[in-house]
């Protein structure tokens, strides 16, 4: 059966309303689905319709967004109770707080000559499926292309808003305990998405993860969508040492992006699963594109 527990809709910064997701979740042969869209449980009634209609399991997702060491990590909860009281609290907090960031971001663009950014990201984000949820950072990014100011969006990030960038704001995040904490308390698994992607030295990954699992998280993102061999390799090597659950997913945000549903490394063979834990099919077991 393959698996993707890693991908995004327009409820957050993906490209695909969250039952196109589905869908192409379907085409792709995806069973078991997690949609993990930022900060937001917004999409998961109109996924989970969708889902019902075409046989894919879908399990409760979120990735949410928070600081440890000075820099923004990430949080993916799978299988929670969405109506749980300290979640909702959370993801309303989170909700304003994105809000708040990206009027910081607008500001910060338009001191540095490129105003408009604000009303120009919400345009790009109601061109794709219009939300509650505030502009992120790749509707800027499209908006600075389409402006002008950048040839493309990998450059808008190189510049702007990158990780360390004027348009990396982290004051609205709570810490990474508080994250795990919260979806520990909706009943969630928890595991740290994309550990790679963090600019840490391997001193600081593996304080990440010890104080990761203190405060809370079973399993680590072993595997996310087309990354280096290399790095699914130290990761493993990691996950073995710590005793961790691993999860893996394309982390999915449309179809020119980063990666294809369902599309992603080999997990070795070794390791203990993630979706194993509640998966319904019997014998869930990965199937790589």
């Amino acid at each position: 059966m393959r698996v993707d527990l890693h991908c995004h809709s327009t409820a957050s910064d993906g490209q695909l309303s969250p039952a196109a997701v589905v869908a192409r979740a379907h085409a792709r042969g995806v069973r078991l689905l997690a949609l993990t869209d930022h900060d937001t449980l917004e999409g998961l009634p109109e996924a989970r319709a969708a889902a019902e209609a075409l046989g894919v399991e879908l399990v409760n997702g979120v990735e949410l967004s928070c600081t440890w060491g000075g820099a923004t990590i990430h949080v993916l909860g799978y299988a929670f109770d969405s109506q749980a009281d300290p979640l909702l609290r959370a993801l309303d907090d989170l909700h304003r707080g994105r809000w708040s960031r990206a009027e910081e971001i607008a500001r910060r663009l338009e001191a540095k000559g490129m105003p408009g950014a604000f009303e120009g990201a919400r345009a790009v984000q109601r061109e794709l499926g219009d939300s509650d949820n505030a502009p992120a950072r790749p509707h800027f990014a499209e908006y600075l292309v389409r402006a002008g100011y950048v040839a493309e969006r990998a450059e808008a990030f190189r510049k702007w808003l990158g990780a360390g960038k004027l348009g990396d704001v982290k004051q609205h995040w709570p810490s990474l305990a508080e994250a795990v904490g919260t979806l520990r308390a909706a009943g969630a698994w928890v595991s740290l998405a994309h550990p790679y992607q963090y600019d840490f030295t391997r001193t600081k990954r593996r304080k990440l993860l010890a104080e990761f699992i203190q405060a809370g998280g079973h399993a680590i993102e072993v595997v996310n969508g087309p990354q280096a061999a290399e790095q699914v390799g130290v990761l493993s090597i990691l996950a073995r040492e710590f005793g961790l659950l691993v999860s893996a997913g394309s982390d999915f945000h449309g179809p020119s992006e980063w990666s294809e549903l369902g599309l992603y490394r080999a997990v070795p063979e070794d390791l203990p699963v993630l979706w194993q834990r509640f998966a319904r099919t019997a014998n869930a077991s990965e199937e790589i594109a």
